[in-house]
């Protein structure tokens, strides 16, 4: 039975459901008992869920802009994506910034981080994040098909990188004797694999769709493997790990990263 295709689908559905439910705030129904393992399964479909995040925003985009000024737009696609989010991720690079720029040991860092309080180092980091994204959009925003593209590609391949980091770092022991928030701490090399492939599928329809030159899709891997390196040094430099918040603000740096290289891209 365990290799019944129908069995197989409809775990996989359920794992889909629950990396939903973890991202963002739509209402999914989920097994009676969630066992930890499970979110670990489920990580697998992190890019995917970005994807449709990114899609939705592309929808609220299109029908907002076709109403109102591209200004507001903007800012009302970001606001839906705070929405849809519960700003889960903006919250993790707010706690990494106070926990980073106040603490001095890791159980000082730690403690500033599991603090509900935004401090000074979280909210400059905050508005500053935002401020960055919306005037990136604005000039990303040249054509209806080319942000649609850019939305879709920042939400997974964001969420590509920032997952891939459970694969290459240690959890935190002493944030999992603590922890408040549910997380995912292990992640197979099936769900790496599953995790790249979403996120390169969506980089090369972009490539196919003439919305991005082959050469600009290979030098943003590129500038990509780099965030992902530096974080990971930053990381193990203040941690020795990883935190569900450093995903969270891996997730918003990569994102801006991708809208920078865009922008980069279309000026030559």
């Amino acid at each position: 039975m365990l290799n019944n295709p129908i069995v197989m689908l409809k775990q996989q559905y359920q794992l889909w459901l629950l990396a939903l439910s973890f991202f963002t705030r739509i209402p999914v129904t989920l097994p009676e008992t969630v066992k930890p393992a499970m979110l670990s399964e489920a990580s697998r479909y992190f890019a995917l869920v970005g994807c449709f995040i990114g899609g939705l925003l592309v929808v609220v985009f299109y029908l907002t802009q076709l109403i109102l000024p591209l200004e507001i737009a903007v800012i009302l696609t970001m606001a839906c994506n705070l929405l849809l989010t519960g700003a889960f991720h903006e919250d993790g690079w707010a706690d990494v910034w106070d926990g980073f720029g106040g603490g001095w040991s890791v159980e000082q860092k730690l403690n500033i981080m599991k603090d509900s309080r935004l401090g000074t180092y979280g909210a400059a980091a905050l508005v500053l994040v935002l401020l960055l994204k919306y005037q990136s959009l604005l000039v990303l925003a040249n054509s209806a098909i080319y942000i649609a593209f850019v939305l879709l590609l920042a939400n997974t391949l964001s969420r590509t990188l920032a997952t891939s980091l459970i694969f290459s770092m240690a959890y935190v022991s002493e944030d999992a004797k603590s922890k408040v928030k549910p997380i995912a701490n292990q992640l197979s090399l099936t769900s790496l694999l599953v995790l790249i492939f979403t996120g390169l599928l969506v980089l090369f329809l972009g490539v196919f769709c003439q919305q991005v030159s082959l050469e600009q899709a290979l030098l943003l891997i590129v500038f990509l493997l780099i965030t992902r390196l530096l974080l990971i040094i930053w990381f193990n430099k203040q941690l020795g790990g990883y935190t569900g918040d450093c995903l969270g603000a891996a997730q918003i740096g990569s994102e801006l990263v991708i809208y920078l290289s865009l922008i980069i891209f279309n000026s030559f």
